[in-house]
């Protein structure tokens, strides 16, 4: 039998310890843009990776998406 948890930000499922899981590294720009719209990871190439865009800016997926 299966645990159902709280979805959390961005609809993603919550662990039992209620953290989400962290978006993985090897996640495309161009599919993220799908998501979070045209303007994200400006300067960063579709075919980029979210692992480059969190080391070359030092920024999390939360901190990048948080509107300003």
């Amino acid at each position: 039998m299966s645990k159902h948890y709280p979805k959390g930000l961005d609809g993603r499922q919550r662990d039992q310890n209620g953290e989400i899981r962290e978006k993985r590294g090897d996640t495309r720009v161009a599919t993220l843009r799908k998501e979070y719209g045209p303007h994200f990871a400006k300067g960063f190439r579709s075919d980029a990776k979210l692992e480059t865009v969190r080391e070359d800016t030092g920024k999390s997926l939360s901190e990048l998406v948080k509107k300003k």
